[in-house]
């Protein structure tokens, strides 16, 4: 990743009650990636990962303009499973999957 797509980044840090300590990311490419205990070591750590990460996509893959179809490749069996399952619902095989997806 190239040097200005780095600092085009936005660096998140955030209070995790979970875990009971910061979380960093930084949007949109690098979801949760450090935690610590006060903002500052998660900053630092956060810039780090950013700098070392030059196999991360570029921004303009992130931005890119998606058409919501891709090819899915699954054994027969799971198909007719999936197919069954989506006729059960009353509902397409389609909002079946995406269904299942977004859980």
């Amino acid at each position: 990743m190239k040097k200005k797509q780095k600092q085009k980044l936005m660096k998140v840090i955030e209070w995790s009650d979970e875990d009971q300590c910061y979380i960093g990311s930084a949007l949109p490419l690098i979801g949760p990636c450090c935690h610590g205990k006060d903002e500052m070591s998660v900053l630092r750590q956060l810039n780090e990962i950013i700098e070392s990460c030059d196999a991360c996509p570029t921004l303009e893959s992130a931005q890119k303009t998606y058409t919501g179809k891709f090819i899915l490749r699954v054994s027969p069996e799971l198909h007719k499973t999936l197919a069954i399952k989506a006729q059960q619902r009353n509902t397409s095989l389609n909002r079946y999957c995406e269904e299942l997806l977004l859980r």
